[in-house]
């Protein structure tokens, strides 16, 4: 009987075993090629990642930071109040002691700027709050339901469409007042339209997946379903959306403190400001200047992080 290796016969030791002269060490090269080139990620660490490179998203973060830092801490640190008065000291130009000057009453226009930045950011980010509350649960319910449900459910939205949502905010305001807490109850009952399309199309698309058939199989029901698997993997839609509806409710507040149905003195928001600035135009645009750049500003740094938020969240790009 003959062996199929017979090659083999002659390197192998009487005990049956290989020979040791058959064993050499493996290249560098290929040691290499089993090298890890960097760790695994998860989906957050590789979306910070890849929003870090994005240098467009990380100027609008700074300039997000700064924004805040100067409504939050500016008015602690002035000497000066948004309420003091000085009426000797009116329409004084920026100088050392009032960097943007003084307004029509002597006060200074710097902390009250500060003031009103306070005031705006927390107005956009209380109103956007509460509509993505609104809003995604909303629109997870009626994607879930589907049928009858949903064409009723999306109907009432169609009808809501149907009107600009800044009337709807204004004719809010005029019934409720003015005041801060108006303003949050009508841009909280108005701005979650738009977030409602966003959700239930994420749902109506996630909810034929493979996860959500075997959650249901296990027993989950329709609350756990939204809650715990169908809205958290919308996350990425959701929050870029939201990041793009502050500045929207910052621009509706300032409008509405602009045509005098908003913020009520001696309170002051950046659209207050400007109202206030409109009648010396002429002879003093430093008054509008200051408050029209900060809503710029602030509209320019929310944008630049809802594009990044929108690159970095997309696992379509990832790499």
């Amino acid at each position: 009987m003959t062996t199929p290796y017979p090659e083999c016969t002659s390197d192998m030791t009487e005990g049956g075993a290989l020979s040791p002269e058959l064993w050499e060490p493996i290249p560098a090269v290929e040691q290499q090629g089993e090298h890890i080139s960097r760790p695994s990620l998860t989906y957050l660490q590789d979306a910070w990642r890849r929003f870090r490179r994005n240098p467009t998203a990380l100027i609008g973060l700074v300039l997000l930071a700064l924004i805040f830092a100067f409504a939050i801490f500016g008015p602690i640190l002035s000497s000066h109040s948004y309420r003091e008065q000085n009426l000797n000291r009116a329409y004084e130009s920026p100088s050392a002691e009032h960097w943007f000057g003084t307004d029509a009453h002597g006060r200074d226009l710097f902390v009250r700027v500060m003031m009103g930045g306070r005031i705006s950011l927390l107005v956009g980010i209380i109103a956007t709050a509460t509509s993505c509350v609104i809003g995604v649960l909303y629109g997870g319910f009626s994607g879930y339901m589907g049928g009858r449900w949903d064409n009723i459910l999306m109907r009432l939205v169609d009808i809501a469409s149907t009107i600009p949502l800044v009337l709807y905010s204004i004719l809010l305001m005029v019934l409720l007042g003015t005041g801060l807490h108006n303003i949050f109850i009508a841009l909280g009952l108005v701005y979650w339209v738009g977030m409602v399309r966003i959700v239930r199309g994420q749902v109506l698309a996630l909810k034929e997946q493979e996860f959500v058939l075997a959650a249901r199989v296990l027993g989950a029901g329709t609350w756990r379903l939204l809650t715990r698997h169908l809205i958290p993997n919308a996350m990425g839609p959701i929050l870029v959306t939201a990041t793009m509806m502050i500045p929207g409710a910052i621009f509706t507040e300032s409008f509405l403190s602009f045509i005098g149905i908003g913020i009520s003195a001696p309170m002051a928001s950046w659209g207050s400001l400007c109202s206030d600035a409109l009648g010396g135009l002429r002879s003093y645009p430093y008054q509008l200047f200051f408050p029209a750049a900060s809503i710029c500003i602030t509209m320019l740094g929310f944008n630049f992080v809802g594009d990044g938020l929108r690159d970095a969240l997309d696992p379509r790009l990832r790499k």
